[in-house]
């Protein structure tokens, strides 16, 4: 508890100071990234993205200036990103089978955590918030021969093929 309590405030301190956060090292690459990650040789670690049961039962709960907002659908097993009015596929149909579900009452909250500003009309449990700041995902070479067991929604940068790569639950995607 103690634990927590003081990353908690380690955060807000950085996020007030500076409006950059750095993730597992101690300070962000350049001035232009938001919120940046430990991107050592070797590092097996990407995001993990919201599963929602159905995009568009999840639409109606999310304002239509969210555009960027990445999520997996379990519906159709597939991970999707929010562009311009409606849902785009960035994987295949893959498989959601290993998906725990989160039956805590944070979920229930449309306003998680926003960095790079106090407030935001964006709703969502990470929300990104920066006219000139941008993320600097999780890099990781190979992920389809590195990462040894990824989980559906899983997002990071591989840096061999240099594209964003997402797990379906099936098999890795890219995107170049």
């Amino acid at each position: 508890m103690k634990k927590t309590f003081a990353i908690s405030i380690l955060i807000l301190l950085v996020n007030l100071t500076s409006g950059q956060i750095a993730l597992g090292k101690d300070s962000v690459f350049g001035n232009s990234t938001l919120l940046d990650f430990n991107n050592v040789s070797g590092n097996t670690k990407g995001i993990i993205l919201p599963a929602v049961n159905n995009v568009n039962d999840a639409l109606a709960s999310i304002p239509s200036n969210n555009h960027g907002t990445f999520v997996f659908d379990k519906s159709e097993n597939k991970v999707k990103m929010y562009e311009n009015g409606t849902w785009k596929d960035l994987s295949n149909a893959g498989s959601s089978s290993q998906i725990i579900t989160n039956s805590s009452s944070e979920i229930s909250s449309l306003q998680g955590t926003i960095i790079g500003s106090n407030t935001s009309n964006a709703k969502g449990i990470l929300v990104l918030e920066s006219t000139n700041k941008a993320v600097t995902l999780p890099q990781i070479a190979n992920p389809h021969l590195n990462v040894i067991n990824p989980y559906p929604g899983m997002m990071c940068y591989d840096t061999t093929s240099k594209s964003l790569a997402v797990y379906d639950g099936s098999t890795w995607n890219y995107w170049k």
